[in-house]
């Protein structure tokens, strides 16, 4: 099934190219969206895709490039807009 989830990860997930990580994944899972750094240190994806891959995405999520310490992953589930052609890095 369709659908979009709002992801905040937490840790030391910033400057370990976390972004970068994400969208490797994302894109190999064939979901669409973003991910950018926010300002209390973490990280946010806003996703769409079939909820078994984004599953997918949340326990490489978990897992982090190298020199990532991941604390924390809160998923918010969301109705599908459609929204996202690609998966793209904000800056």
């Amino acid at each position: 099934m369709l659908t979009m989830a709002h992801i905040i990860i937490g840790g030391r997930v910033q400057g370990v190219f976390f972004r970068a990580f994400t969208r490797k994944n994302a894109l190999k899972l064939k979901i669409k969206g973003w991910v950018r750094n926010i300002s209390d240190g973490g990280v946010e994806v806003i996703c769409e895709g079939q909820r078994e891959d984004i599953e997918g995405l949340i326990k490489e999520l978990w897992k982090g490039p190298a020199f990532s310490i991941v604390r924390d992953v809160r998923t918010e589930w969301k109705e599908y807009k459609g929204e996202f052609k690609d998966f793209t890095i904000k800056y």
